[in-house]
């Protein structure tokens, strides 16, 4: 080998050329629109990993949250929201209660309605506020992203990748109103797929199956309200007309916090990974209570950064 680049210089230049580049495709610059909540904290985990593996991260996040907290493994640029901390507070806490309170179906869905109405209103302006920043824009636009990392359960980061034409890599459970299916044209049948809240199994007889169905209706007029605005607000601003399906159509991997041993089993598309166990990430059994073998979570967690690192590279 040594003889050979001897006589070819021009080889050695070459591959001193691409070994010096190689550090720096290591680490990619991902830009992260996250949601506030639970929905942030398990995606904290997988952030500090990306970190320390030499990728670039800038969170945009409005002023005012629950638990988006500056950071020393990020970039935090924030952005001004028309509301106070207490109503803030007040919104969420309100709407978790009523998710605990017993009454008829009809009582609690109507509770729902309202909460998720108020709690969507609130998500809603953020996202305007973000979008219409236009220093905050500029700089996005500037800063050249590899790729956009975001919680589709509402659809503004997907507007994001959109505008600034990078792909997106989606972190999620599940979308209400089977969105993800649709979105990936995965295969849902109420036969098979269990429904929220009906306790049901993938095993169901007819009349099981007719309550599968039935309990899918309340959920388009939920969403109806819940995505229909975003839908408008990324019409106006990407300048055509647009569905929340069409910004989810774009999405290049989801990475959905499910496993078949905790769920029942569900059909998946290709971009479609299982990746459950972040938020046990560093929990380990001690040797008294690890009776069975287990794997490390931190296996599922390793698994997503090497699937959002692949579109940040």
């Amino acid at each position: 080998m040594a003889p050979v680049l001897r006589a070819h210089p021009q080889v050695t230049a070459v591959l001193v050329l691409l070994l010096s580049v190689l550090g720096l495709a290591a680490g990619g610059k991902l830009l992260v629109v996250p949601v506030d909540g639970s929905h942030w904290l398990s995606m904290r985990e997988v952030l500090d990993g990306l970190r320390q593996k030499g990728h670039e991260i800038v969170v945009v996040a409005p002023e005012i949250s629950w638990y988006i907290k500056p950071a020393k493994s990020f970039v935090m640029k924030m952005y001004p929201v028309p509301f106070t901390q207490e109503e803030l507070d007040r919104t969420f806490w309100r709407t978790s209660q009523d998710v605990f309170e017993e009454g008829s179906f009809l009582a609690r869905f109507l509770k729902t309605y309202e909460g998720v109405k108020k709690t969507s209103a609130m998500f809603l302006s953020t996202c305007t506020h973000l979008l219409y920043n236009k220093e905050l824009v500029r700089y996005l636009e500037e800063s050249k992203f590899d790729a956009v990392f975001t919680d589709p359960i509402l659809p503004c980061g997907q507007i994001v990748a959109q505008h600034l034409s990078v792909p997106s890599v989606l972190f999620l459970q599940q979308i209400p109103c089977g969105l993800d299916f649709e979105a990936t044209q995965c295969p849902n049948p109420p036969s098979y797929v269990p429904r929220v809240f009906t306790d049901l199994t993938d095993h169901m007889n007819f009349l099981q199956r007719v309550k599968n169905l039935i309990f899918d209706i309340p959920n388009y007029f939920l969403c109806d309200f819940v995505f229909q605005p975003y839908a408008k607000l990324a019409s106006e601003f990407l300048q055509r007309d647009v569905t929340v399906l069409d910004l989810l159509r774009q999405a290049s991997i989801w990475l959905i916090k499910l496993d078949f041993v905790l769920h029942y089993p569900r059909p998946l598309m290709p971009n479609m990974v299982m990746v459950s166990g972040v938020n046990c990430a560093h929990k380990k059994l001690t040797q008294e209570n690890n009776q069975f073998p287990t794997e490390d979570c931190s296996l599922d967690l390793l698994q997503q950064q090497e699937s959002v690192a692949t579109f940040a590279s």
